[in-house]
């Protein structure tokens, strides 16, 4: 089953304001770094998209990807205009799939899942890193 792009999770276009929305809502955003032709990054999606818009999940974290390989434009976590590709070799993402949470201040929340690792595990690694980021994001508001 291949994803269409209606099924996929939303593109970056522009953090910064995400990142407001993060701040008032003590979220974090979880980023699939995706490339065309990578079936690991179909596969990464076949348990992120459920994720973004699950009832249970959807509230949770933001979701958003980045394309590796794209020059479409988007606004960073500073408010500096750039590409998804110079995004992540800022970032140093050069593997995909690679997941990375993100808090409002657009640092890291944790250590990136680079790779599908143990595919029968991978969503539960995803959820732990969620709810990881949201208790370190709770405890900064508090």
């Amino acid at each position: 089953m291949t994803l269409s792009a209606a099924q996929g999770l939303p593109a970056a276009e522009n953090l910064a304001q995400d990142a407001r929305r993060m701040r008032a809502e003590a979220l974090p955003m979880v980023v699939l770094y995706s490339q065309a032709g990578c079936t690991w990054c179909e596969e990464a999606r076949r348990y992120l998209v459920p994720m973004s818009s699950a009832a249970e999940t959807r509230d949770h974290a933001l979701y958003r990807q980045v394309d590796i390989d794209s020059d479409a434009a988007i606004v960073d976590f500073e408010g500096t205009r750039t590409t998804h590709r110079e995004f992540a070799r800022v970032r140093k993402v050069r593997l995909t799939p690679t997941v990375v949470v993100y808090g409002p201040d657009g640092a890291r929340i944790g250590e990136a899942i680079v790779g599908m690792r143990l595919p029968d595990f991978y969503g539960q690694y995803l959820s732990n890193a969620v709810d990881a980021a949201r208790t370190t994001l709770n405890s900064r508001t508090r």
